[in-house]
């Protein structure tokens, strides 16, 4: 089976009562420890507005990450293209991949928040469009073309990048939530998709038709997809047990949920939760509930149902929210390092067989320690120095300790 890449997707955080400027160094904080911790990736994204999406230039936050970490992928979550001139996202795409050693990967959207496109006073009718003509110049661009195009919203003359990427072929992907629009781009241009509608039951049982409008778009335009390059974002928190798990998450899933989700962003059919527990309840094991509070073995089998509901994907993202407090949400992303990520790409496997084959196949490893026996007797001193030895666990953890108790009664 194939490797299952792990990463993690910054999600909005509450800001009331606490300094941004240590938020953002908390965030880097996480970014480190998820490096040291063997995580795949790390994503965040570009805000204006809301109160609660905090980071306007994903660019800025990735470099500065990119001091902090030695092998983590660090990657734009996205940049919402129709905010900028093509141009000046390919150069800040270019830059930050030399300056993190060629770990950038570059993420587009739309635009995720309509007050940012109102704030900007663009249509919200043409975000698409113009993300898609974007992609199709800064790829252009990154191949080291020199381009001259007329747009009705931005210009180029005899444009090429003086310095392109330091990587040979920059990751791209897309951003893709129930619509078509975003796996159609995906497969328009055969780049990567991160689908973040998983979050909810709605887009999570579309995935399987999802990657089928990336499969078409592809077959149209005479690209490929790939699923390796598909990624899949999951909400989770995990714990030694559920029980504390939940009492971990419950009181800021609530405010997360009845705050943004329902007081700021007011997202249709989104209900204010009455208390904690029913927060934890609906999120996570009511009908249609997709993410998982709970243990390893709860979030091994929720990515398992996802991976066998979808057709299979490149690499799960957690998303990296504020439901428990920072000491238990850097413990989650630790748990899932040690316990998840190794069980759901086999890393055990080979070490439970080991331990089997010793434990069922006896016949040999008394015949060694038949052999020991025979060095020992074979030295008077020795024979009997053995009788006196009283702890059977001197030896630690050889499989050929004598039998010290037979040892005795032979001895009688």
């Amino acid at each position: 089976m194939p490797r299952l890449g792990f990463g993690a997707f910054l999600a909005p955080h509450h800001p009331i009562g606490e300094h941004p400027m240590l938020q953002f160094r908390r965030d880097l904080d996480l970014v480190e420890h998820l490096d040291k911790l063997g995580y795949d990736e790390f994503w965040c994204g570009e805000h204006h507005s809301s109160g609660w999406e905090m980071i306007a230039s994903p660019e800025m936050f990735l470099a500065a990450a990119g001091e902090r970490t030695k092998r983590i992928m660090l990657a734009t979550g996205v940049v919402s293209l129709p905010y900028h001139h093509p141009f000046n996202v390919a150069q800040r795409m270019v830059q930050l991949d030399h300056m993190t050693g060629g770990r950038a990967i570059f993420g587009s959207g739309p635009g995720a928040l309509a007050s940012d496109a109102h704030t900007l006073g663009i249509d919200p009718m043409l975000l698409r469009d113009r993300q898609d003509e974007a992609i199709g110049i800064i790829r252009r661009l990154f191949r080291g073309e020199r381009i001259t195009h007329r747009s009705d919203w931005f210009d180029l003359n005899d444009a090429a990048l003086q310095l392109l990427p330091l990587q040979e072929e920059m990751p791209f992907a897309v951003a893709s939530q129930i619509s078509p629009s975003g796996m159609t781009l995906a497969g328009k241009h055969g780049i990567g998709i991160i689908s973040i509608g998983s979050l909810s039951s709605e887009g999570l049982n579309a995935l399987p038709t999802q990657w089928g409008f990336a499969e078409a778009a592809a077959a149209r335009h005479g690209t490929t997809v790939d699923r390796k390059n598909w990624r899949v974002l999951l909400s989770w928190h995990i714990a030694e047990t559920r029980e504390k798990a939940r009492a971990e998450a419950r009181d800021g899933l609530l405010r997360h949920h009845n705050e943004y989700i329902a007081g700021t962003l007011q997202r249709p059919g989104a209900k204010p939760f009455k208390d904690p527990d029913e927060a934890v309840d609906k999120t996570a094991f009511g009908p249609g509930a997709v993410a998982t509070i709970g243990t390893p073995d709860d979030l091994v089998a929720r990515i398992k149902e996802v991976l066998a509901i979808s057709g299979g994907f490149g690499t799960v993202v957690g998303f990296v929210h504020d439901w428990a407090n920072p000491e238990n949400t850097f413990r989650s992303w630790d748990m899932v390092a040690r316990y998840v990520v190794p069980e759901i790409n086999g890393y055990l496997a080979g070490l439970r067989r080991s331990r089997e084959f010793v434990a069922a196949n006896r016949e040999y490893f008394d015949r060694a320690r038949e052999a020991v026996m025979a060095k020992i007797t074979e030295n008077a001193t020795a024979a009997e120095a053995l009788k006196m030895t009283k702890s059977q666990y001197l030896a630690a953890s050889a499989s050929n300790v004598p039998d010290f108790d037979k040892v005795k009664a032979d001895a009688k």
